[in-house]
């Protein structure tokens, strides 16, 4: 069973119609120690990867969310998971809160944070291409990862042949097969990717948003307590040196 610290002191056991599995939503009462589960999909450089040499996740966010916890006496145990299954996991008490680039979407019928980081979106393309502008795109194909901001951006583009997957990085190397036309990103993962490998270029962004941090509805003192978190940790010196860190400085 999980348990938060500082966070929360009786929780709720809901089980989910028609399933023996148990769901976890915790009230809004305080306990004294515990673990906090936090899905991430680590698929996305500089926000969240998989290191190479150590096999942990990595990345911005990850960072950011260590440093929250930090500040509420909590210990994050780490899960790994597809981007779309991440708001479902949530939403039954899988796990306690996700991080991954989440944009503000009243659909998806969870609690957001307040934004942690304001980013935007751009296409990477093949750097034998010419591509100037969105509109250059009419008529090509574009891959985009599912349930994300460049899936609803791209889809408003009635010219452009939107596909879908699930691993942005699996993405971005059918890319460089010329499996597609372009893959809409954001602007620091494709820029990331276009410093670290001279067969990509990209367009300059193309739309703006923000990042926040996602948990049950249920869990209005967990989301409050982040909230506070987040507003002390981005007044601080250490949240721009993790901008700078992750090459992510606007």
């Amino acid at each position: 069973m999980k348990k938060l610290l500082t966070v929360l002191l009786s929780l709720l056991i809901l089980t989910a119609c028609g399933s023996n599995e148990e769901a976890t939503v915790y009230t809004d009462e305080l306990i004294s120690e515990g673990t906090i589960i936090v899905a991430t999909s680590p698929d996305y450089p500089p926000y969240e990867s998989i290191d190479e040499t150590t096999g942990e996740i990595v990345g911005f966010d990850i960072d950011v969310m260590e440093a929250l916890a930090q500040r509420l006496d909590l210990e994050v145990s780490w899960q790994s998971m597809e981007f779309s299954t991440i708001v479902s996991a949530v939403q039954t008490g899988q796990v306690d809160l996700g991080i991954s680039g989440f944009s503000y979407d009243p659909e998806k019928q969870v609690a957001f944070s307040d934004a942690y980081y304001t980013s935007s979106q751009t296409i990477l393309y093949q750097a034998d291409d010419d591509y100037t502008s969105i509109d250059d795109f009419d008529g090509k194909v574009v891959a985009t990862q599912l349930g994300t901001t460049c899936y609803d951006l791209m889809t408003g583009y009635e010219d452009i042949e939107v596909v879908t997957g699930t691993d942005a990085a699996v993405l971005v190397e059918a890319l460089r097969t010329g499996a597609y036309d372009g893959v809409c990103l954001d602007t620091p993962v494709a820029q990331n990717y276009v410093d670290n490998n001279s067969d990509f270029k990209m367009l300059e962004p193309i739309a703006e948003d923000s990042y926040s941090i996602i948990t049950s509805t249920e869990n209005d003192l967990l989301i409050a307590k982040i909230n506070e978190a987040l507003e002390e940790f981005m007044a601080t010196d250490a949240y721009d040196e993790l901008l700078v860190k992750w090459g992510i400085t606007e």
